[in-house]
């Protein structure tokens, strides 16, 4: 048997308990851990989830096993997640919905016991790095405190919960644009510069070696450079910890990574692709700074090219005009609006459009990514995997991806490599969609 043939160990089996600890816990992470405690006293469904709902195919179809992920994966159950986390303006939960305004108030009142007991503890914050936002609950010191201390509340969160496992997501506000530096290249250069307070290291960037440090997988939901540097994913690699990255996929990014494989599909041609959005919560608020929406534009404008491959369709895809704006509209708040024109041709050229208007709540959306990714992040820790989890694209804006192959963006395939990974974790034999099944009578 080929080496790529034998079957894995099984995944080790989950803890009882599991921490969640959350960078940044305002709209997002709020919604998210209202929604986990709504739906374990049956106020509502997690839908969107594919670990809650989710179904994969087992074998042959002709073999009718479709069990739920829940019941196939070894993974923690919602009433075993315990929730921390770090915010730089404080308060609790229930306060953190209720500025949000994304759930309706009757649902926050049922709610407001649970909510209240989750404190966030004070956050790394650098202004220089989000400067639109004015941070009150923050930690003092310089950069090797803020990481010695992001490594002792990571520690204390375990020990007062009683907890062996957690998993780190972060749900904060997108930072400035940054390119990799000298700092960044090397885990023994990353250690140094925050030894010097060095200020290309960013806040994002310690929350994910601190979670490292401590043994917690670590998955980035913003645009930030994080875990995705050199330094860190040498880290990773060496204590064998899973991290996945980056930007949730969400609304119009979403949209894009269905609507451009069915053109690649057909083999339509596109001129050209405007993208805008209106939004008014915080994240809007900090993405109407230049610097900040630059980091935001890179992982939007990426999905396009990759699916779509004009190098090998020049004549379909080859002068493709793509344009992305985000619009800061308080009256929106949460409720995000993301219209795309785009311009198609078909058979000889003739021109066609299409127009879709997404009115979304961004965290609505988002909420059951984090909640996925938490868990198959901690899988794959159990599973023995290390280092960047490209199984996970499926949820990302910009997968991480090793150096020498380029991310998969369409999303039916990242649905099928996260379902296929799943197969393999769990000793089952992968769907290829290969050969015909024969019916009888």
């Amino acid at each position: 048997m080929p080496d790529s043939a034998k079957k894995p160990a099984p995944p080790a089996p989950p803890a009882e308990r599991l921490g969640i600890l959350l960078q940044g816990m305002g709209a997002v992470a709020s919604t998210f851990v209202a929604g986990v405690f709504a739906a374990r006293r049956g106020l509502g469904r997690p839908v969107g989830s594919l670990t809650q709902l989710g179904h994969i195919r087992l074998g042959k179809r002709t073999d009718d096993r479709n069990p739920q992920i829940k019941d196939f994966a070894p993974l923690t159950p919602l009433e075993g997640l315990v929730f921390g986390g770090w915010d730089i303006f404080g308060g609790d939960l229930y306060e953190a919905c209720a500025t949000a305004e994304v759930l309706d108030s009757r649902l926050l009142e049922k709610l407001e016991d649970e909510l209240r007991s989750v404190k966030p503890m004070a956050g790394a914050f650098d202004p220089a790095y989000v400067k639109r936002l004015n941070g009150t609950h923050v930690k003092p010191g310089n950069r090797r405190d803020w990481a010695d201390a992001l490594r002792a509340d990571i520690r204390q969160f375990k020990a007062d919960n009683g907890l062996e496992r957690c998993v780190m997501v972060n749900c904060s506000s997108t930072e400035v644009y940054l390119e990799l530096g000298p700092a960044h290249r090397s885990l023994a250069a990353f250690e140094a510069a925050i030894d010097a307070n060095d200020t290309s290291i960013s806040p994002a960037m310690l929350y994910a070696y601190a979670a490292l440090k401590e043994g917690v997988p670590y998955a980035n939901g913003t645009p930030s450079l994080a875990a995705d540097i050199p330094a860190l994913l040498e880290l990773a690699d060496e204590l064998r910890i899973p991290v996945g990255g980056k930007d949730f996929k969400t609304g119009q990014t979403l949209m894009k990574t269905v609507l451009a494989p069915m053109f690649k599909a057909r083999m339509l041609g596109v001129r050209g692709w405007f993208s805008t959005n209106i939004l008014g919560n915080r994240d809007g608020e900090v993405l109407d700074e230049p610097e900040n929406f630059k980091a935001k534009e890179m992982t939007k404008l990426g999905v396009l090219d990759t699916i779509l491959q004009p190098g090998l369709h020049p004549e379909l895809y080859g002068d493709l005009y793509h344009k992305v704006r985000i619009n800061y509209y308080p009256p929106r708040g949460d409720a995000k609006e993301g219209w795309d024109n785009i311009d198609i041709f078909g058979w000889l050229g003739y021109p066609m459009q299409i127009k879709v208007d997404f009115l979304c709540r961004d965290s609505i959306l988002a909420a059951p990514i984090v909640l996925d990714l938490a868990l198959f992040l901690d899988l794959a820790h159990r599973a023995g995997r290390k280092g960047i989890q490209e199984w996970l694209s499926f949820y990302w804006k910009s997968p991480m991806t090793a150096p020498s192959v380029y991310a998969e963006h369409d999303l039916f395939i990242q649905l099928t490599k996260l379902k296929n990974n799943l197969r393999h974790m769990m000793g089952e034999d992968l769907i290829t969609h290969l050969g015909t099944e024969y019916y009888e009578g």
